[in-house]
């Protein structure tokens, strides 16, 4: 339906195109007529030509989108592959950084995890930075508070935090994100009271920003050096875009 409406739009533009350089001569509304009918009879006898100007805009937006994301991830580059000291996953010196945007009841997200784990044990040089974006209700948004409350109080300790939350089999909320914090022995009191900090707001208002900036509308999402890489693509897939960044510098070569 949106194709047909799509290309019925495209017919008229195309039209408008035709008559423009045209009108110049002030053409009688005759004229004009005899000059959409033959576009149209042309159009209608060739329909190809409106597929291949579609696909042709197509390829053209996506072209422009993909430049524009590149434009947003160079813009935010400091605040983007950047994190709290003590918070990286895998080499914080690594060579190439992997940034994940996810949310903790994310069925995706969640199977992502073991990606994730694959590759840092297998690559010693890649460096993993944890975005939050609580896009799936007030229950993300009470997890994410509590898990960037023990980043704040035990950051050596987020990584190990961020797989048991993510392993959790029901959902995540506050009750069940400070029942890991229990299990990990982490002081629960000193975790509460980092929940109200100023930093905490601030770090999930800086995800969503990003997160705005870069368009990003699910999760897992993914910026591996200039390129943004939507949904769970595997660990294959992702080592692919970092053996393609230490190649050429770019995610795809």
């Amino acid at each position: 339906m949106l194709r047909t409406f799509i290309s019925g739009s495209l017919a008229f533009a195309i039209a408008a195109a035709v008559l423009q350089p045209v009108t110049a001569f002030a053409l009688t509304d005759a004229e004009k007529s005899d000059i959409e009918t033959v576009v149209r009879d042309y159009l209608i006898r060739n329909p190809e030509v409106l597929l291949e100007a579609l696909d042709s805009l197509e390829k053209k937006r996506a072209v422009e989108d993909q430049a524009a994301v590149k434009g947003a991830i160079a813009s935010a580059r400091d605040t983007l592959f950047a994190s709290p000291v003590g918070t990286v996953l895998g080499n914080p010196e690594g060579d190439v950084t992997v940034v994940e945007f996810f949310d903790y009841n994310c069925g995706y997200c969640k199977r992502a995890l073991a990606d994730m784990e694959q590759l840092i044990s297998a690559d010693p040089k890649l460096r993993f930075v944890l975005k939050e974006i609580p896009v799936l209700g007030e229950d993300s948004a009470a997890a994410t508070r509590v898990s960037l409350a023990l980043r704040h109080v035990a950051p050596e300790r987020y990584g190990e935090f961020h797989a048991k939350l993510l392993a959790h089999k029901g959902v995540a909320n506050e009750d069940s994100a400070l029942q890991v914090v229990e299990d990990m022995g982490v002081p629960e009191g000193a975790v509460r009271d980092a929940m109200t900090l100023p930093a905490v707001e601030a770090a999930i208002a800086e995800g969503a920003q990003l997160a705005g900036l870069l368009k990003i509308n699910g999760t897992p999402s993914y910026v591996v050096a200039d390129e943004l890489v939507p949904g769970a693509i595997g660990g294959e897939g992702l080592a692919a875009k970092v053996a393609n960044v230490r190649a050429c510098a770019s995610a795809t070569c």
